[in-house]
């Protein structure tokens, strides 16, 4: 499966190079895609949701206004204001991204997997930040995902749950004392079909 567009880019296309649109996790899982399955070694086939992706839905929900006025000028210390702060922020990207656009990408690459790997075939939905794996800060574990993720609602939840996963209160809290910024930051979001 090959193909682009500015949602969806397949396993098979990526490549190291392509942190800035896919973050660390999915140019890696191209990657290893693209020179292991070459040499006969099966590595599942996936894709993922680019950082275009988030920001589009982001702008065209006119919410990086909102987010920037509820994510500055608070102590991160301050636990209850973080929790209420983050809890509002995956609000606004969960919403930001339920868009039947972004749906009707997610449904036919979907479709496309299921067409090699079967009907209803079980997907992991795993987040990537722009941002992940450099030489002085790793993002594991800041952001969600999710296993054994079957059909394609079940699918588009999952991925909107884990685009607003980018304002989980470890997120931000790493973010801040780690000096990156809220919004130069992106998610991508890699679905991978399950390993049985």
């Amino acid at each position: 499966m090959t193909g682009q567009s500015s949602y969806v880019r397949w396993f098979s296309d990526l490549r190291l190079k392509d942190v800035p649109l896919v973050g660390g996790k999915n140019a890696s899982l191209g990657e290893l895609y693209s020179t292991l399955a070459a040499q006969g070694v099966r590595v599942p086939q996936g894709f993922a949701l680019t950082a275009e992706a988030y920001r589009e839905a982001l702008t065209a929900a006119d919410a990086w206004g909102e987010l920037r006025l509820l994510l500055s000028g608070f102590d991160h210390r301050d636990l209850e204001a973080l929790a209420a702060r983050a809890a509002k922020a995956r609000q606004i990207i969960y919403r930001a991204t339920g868009g039947s656009g972004l749906r009707e990408h997610i449904a036919a690459a979907y479709r496309a997997l299921e067409g090699d790997y079967g009907k209803n075939v079980a997907v992991a939905v795993r987040s990537s930040a722009t941002a992940e794996d450099l030489p002085t800060a790793s993002f594991a574990g800041q952001h969600d995902s999710f296993l054994n993720v079957h059909g394609e609602a079940a699918l588009f939840e999952a991925c909107r749950r884990c685009f607003a996963s980018i304002f989980t209160d470890r997120g931000i809290v790493y973010r801040i004392d780690n000096g990156f910024d809220h919004f130069k930051v992106a998610l991508s979001v890699g679905v991978v079909k399950m390993v049985s």
